[in-house]
């Protein structure tokens, strides 16, 4: 090939081919890292990253990170450090319309299909019972007779491992990351067992300048929902994580304890590291604050009819014998329509437009059933009138 050379000394720019080519000539760097019998080295958006040959995950590959979160990472796969020498089997890759488009070899490792599983556990939240199943047993040994399935203990162990594994990488890239780190927090309480649960959830921007959203932590909160035990939990999770000299804000619901919660954590926090001294701080959520303006706004405009209606369908989805004499109720007054009843969510105001516009279709339903039910008549004033 023909290689035109400039005769100036200034440096000519090359088009992506050519520069390509040139660094293809040059005697590249040797990588001496047994990390990259894992990894393949490769441009993503722009930036250098190790992409896992086991699970296809993107890592960072720049010079300045070092291979020690590579070999972090293929520490989850035990077996695959040794050089496997068995025979190789083959597989078919399969094309975008399903269809074999080429053959290619592999090494079966029990410890990868191992890991593959748990991951598919936890992603798609089986229960860990899953592999104890009979069916579930045959299935695995059909696709790889020489698959030994895990006990329920076995990939117990293995997801902790894996959780361990994910931490220590984000806490990685946490700490190579430049940006400064929000944190959004909720407090919640679960109808069925009357428990407290707190989630702490980050949000900064990578290095490739996308947005990312990670759960640093999902736990029990035990009574009382305090400002200081509040306060005390979110702090030993950003000091778990090492984020203090990062924080950005503290987004939180718009209530009185958390506004406390606030004072707390400023008085724990180092101001000189937050932005004007913690002024900035603490951010209102605003779509709590949204859902409290149409609360407002339907208590205003419909009084307590909205609470009326709720008792109704209380009334009629607390047992199951009574849901099932609505549905006779509903068939047998000829009504097209299977949507379920359902009481909204406090904290979703759009639920209570679920819960209005559901109840609507049922009107007749529920005349009907005021003149025939006498237990349904016994609510007396809570019973919806034409006008709710």
């Amino acid at each position: 090939m023909a290689v035109d050379v400039e005769t100036s000394s200034a440096p000519t720019p090359m088009n992506t081919n050519e520069s390509q080519y040139d660094e293809n000539l040059k005697k590249k760097r040797k990588l001496t890292s047994p990390a990259w019998e894992h990894f393949k080295k490769m441009k993503v958006g722009g930036v250098m990253k190790a992409i896992c040959d086991h699970c296809q995950k993107h890592l960072g590959a720049k010079s300045k990170n070092g291979t020690k979160h590579l070999l972090d990472h293929i520490a989850v796969f035990p077996m695959i450090k040794q050089r496997d020498t068995r025979q190789m089997l083959l597989k078919a890759n399969s094309s975008s319309d399903g269809k074999c488009s080429s053959l290619d070899t592999y090494h079966f490792n029990p410890e990868v299909s191992r890991y593959e599983l748990g991951r598919m556990i936890v992603l798609h939240e089986y229960p860990s019972s899953i592999v104890e199943h009979e069916e579930f047993r045959r299935y695995s040994n059909s696709l790889q007779p020489l698959f030994k399935v895990p006990s329920r203990n076995t990939i117990r162990a293995d997801r902790f491992k894996m959780f361990e594994a994910e931490k220590h990488e984000l806490q990685r890239v946490l700490e190579s990351n430049s940006s400064r780190v929000a944190i959004t927090t909720d407090m919640w309480t679960a109808s069925n067992q009357k428990r407290g649960y707190m989630a702490i959830t980050a949000h900064f921007i990578d290095e490739s300048w996308v947005l990312e959203d990670q759960i640093m932590r999902f736990m029990y909160m035990p009574s009382p929902h305090d400002a200081e035990n509040l306060g005390d939990a979110l702090m030993e999770c950003l000091l778990d994580w090492n984020i203090e000299p990062k924080l950005l804000t503290l987004t939180l619901d718009n209530c009185s304890t958390n506004d406390a919660m606030v004072n707390v954590m400023l008085d724990k926090l180092d101001k000189s590291l937050l932005l004007v001294n913690g002024k900035l701080l603490h951010m209102r959520c605003a779509a709590h604050i949204l859902n409290l303006i149409v609360k407002e706004g339907l208590e205003n405009l419909f009084g307590s009819g909205v609470e009326r209606i709720r008792e109704s369908i209380a009334f009629w989805t607390t047992t199951p014998k009574r849901l099932e004499k609505f549905e006779e109720s509903v068939r047998h007054l000829n009504i097209s329509c299977s949507k379920v009843l359902s009481l909204d969510i406090k904290t979703r105001w759009n639920s209570i437009y679920l819960m209005l516009s559901t109840a609507l279709l049922y009107k007749d339903v529920f005349s009907w059933l005021r003149q025939r039910e006498p237990q349904y008549r016994k609510l007396g004033p809570k019973l919806p009138s034409e006008e709710d």
